[in-house]
């Protein structure tokens, strides 16, 4: 199933129309044409059976048969993640963090980023575009940037998690959760977070954890943790 996406999309729409894009994928990539079926989602949960009524290639229009809403895992995860310093390896953590299940992404600049600018147009797309090559009907919440003490400052809910290469004793990530959990859990720039970072973030209640014996990258490092999450919530 090729999944396609329009955020406009709400429970009482019947009908609506693609943008040029998404028209020249649907007719000229899938060779759909006028009255054949496709699914699409609004990113929040709905799932949408559409045909097409107009077979433009630069504005298709479609109509809704029906529709059907996907619930909720019933944990969520936040990922504050400093961008690494090539944005191919930064774009391969969204791709892929969509794809098993993440919640809310939050890039993080800190004391150590060698990047301090994004393009956050570009980010969003590469999300949208995982989500539905996994399809998945809930779009990421991808918030934008802000420094590594904004975000620690913040009031966040759920159970706050930091992963750091100080040698310190932590307990493993897989150790300090349970399922069915709201957690967040902050990953530094190459070259780690600093040791005034990692106070800070201890005296705002965050937990420091270990994500294994090997020293992970950024992306790499993220990955895992959000893999981690999904495999305890999945038993």
């Amino acid at each position: 199933m090729q999944l396609f996406y329009n955020p406009d999309l709400k429970k009482h729409s019947t009908e609506f129309t693609l943008d040029a894009a998404e028209s020249r994928h649907l007719l000229r990539v899938l060779r759909k044409k006028k009255g054949d079926e496709f699914k699409i989602t609004n990113g929040r949960g709905r799932l949408f059976t559409a045909q097409i009524t107009n077979d433009n290639v630069e504005n298709t229009t479609a109509t809704i048969i029906s529709h059907d809403k996907r619930h909720k895992k019933m944990y969520s995860l936040h990922m504050a993640v400093a961008p690494t310093k090539s944005m191919d390896r930064y774009e391969w953590f969204l791709e892929k963090a969509t794809e098993i299940g993440v919640t809310e992404i939050t890039p993080i600049f800190c004391d150590r980023s060698n990047r301090k600018t994004l393009k956050m147009a570009r980010l969003q797309k590469v999300i949208q575009t995982a989500m539905k090559q996994s399809q998945r009907t809930y779009l990421p919440i991808l918030h934008e940037p802000v420094t590594f003490k904004e975000f620690v400052e913040k009031e966040h809910k759920g159970i706050l998690f930091i992963a750091h290469c100080e040698d310190e004793e932590k307990l493993e990530l897989k150790r300090r959760v349970a399922p069915d959990k709201r957690i967040t859990i902050l990953i530094g720039p190459e070259g780690d977070f600093t040791h005034s970072e990692i106070k800070k973030a201890y005296e705002k209640g965050f937990l420091s954890v270990s994500l294994g014996e090997s020293r992970l990258r950024t992306e790499t490092a993220a990955i895992y943790a959000c893999t981690t999450i999904a495999v305890l919530n999945s038993r």
